[in-house]
């Protein structure tokens, strides 16, 4: 048993040099997600990206794989997030004539949603005594990953603690929206999308691509653009104010 042991303990060591291990993990927990979440019928408070982070937590800790190690293994997958991103032009090329019947309330909407953002979400952290570094880490919270990480970077944030505030806002964001929906009577698929890519970016678009074609192609433009306008005047905004 002992033998077996050390074994599989070599094993694990030589895995964890090469991406494989994390790629398994990473596939097996988002695939056994995916199955659970249509099991359950598909509700909006437990997407499959939030089940997954939890199986892969578990398996983590089960294997004895510290974070910094998943993160080395899984750095490719981190990289292919900025593609991924950028192919959601596609649908926006597709619904271009709509975009542009209403560019002018977009273009008052995404600053000042975006601004709105950060201001409560560093308010509310700072309120309840958090420490710079806690406040870097949820300031982009409500921007897309690939564009998040970059501006985590500038203003000295943690990355892991961003992450998660990334998760918990898009799960609250489309539960929030199809509630609010719900309850005032929205029909247009386009404000939908619109307001689920601002406030709840990659996972809120997931939600408005499930909804229809003409909502995630307006998530992704509001994903997008809250990304953009965030990314140029957020580290700009904190040094001037000093906030951090």
């Amino acid at each position: 048993m002992t033998e077996l042991s050390l074994q599989l303990s070599k094993t694990q060591s030589h895995l964890l040099g090469t991406p494989a291990l994390a790629i398994l993990l990473t596939l097996i927990a988002y695939f056994v997600a995916v199955a659970i979440f249509r099991k359950l019928r598909q509700p909006v408070w437990c997407p499959p990206v939030l089940l997954a982070g939890l199986l892969l937590a578990a398996a983590l800790s089960l294997c004895s794989i510290s974070y910094p190690q998943y993160q080395a293994g899984a750095a490719w997958l981190t990289f292919l997030l900025a593609p991924a991103t950028v192919a959601l032009g596609v649908p926006l090329h597709q619904q271009i004539h709509h975009i542009r019947a209403l560019w002018k309330p977009i273009l008052v909407t995404v600053p000042l949603a975006a601004t709105m953002a950060v201001i409560y979400a560093l308010g509310i952290a700072w309120a309840l005594g958090a420490s710079g570094e806690v406040l870097a880490s949820l300031a982009p919270k409500s921007v897309t990953a690939p564009i998040a990480i970059g501006i985590n970077q500038q203003i000295g944030g943690s990355v892991s603690l961003m992450m998660g505030g990334l998760l918990v806002t898009g799960v609250v964001a489309s539960l929030f929206v199809d509630w609010l929906v719900s309850w005032l009577g929205i029909s247009d698929d386009r404000l939908i999308g619109l307001t689920l890519g601002i406030n709840g970016h990659a996972i809120g678009t997931v939600r408005a691509f499930e909804i229809s074609a003409q909502a995630g192609a307006f998530s992704s433009l509001g994903m997008g653009l809250t990304g953009i306008f965030t990314a140029l005047v957020l580290p700009f905004a904190l040094a001037l104010l000093d906030i951090l």
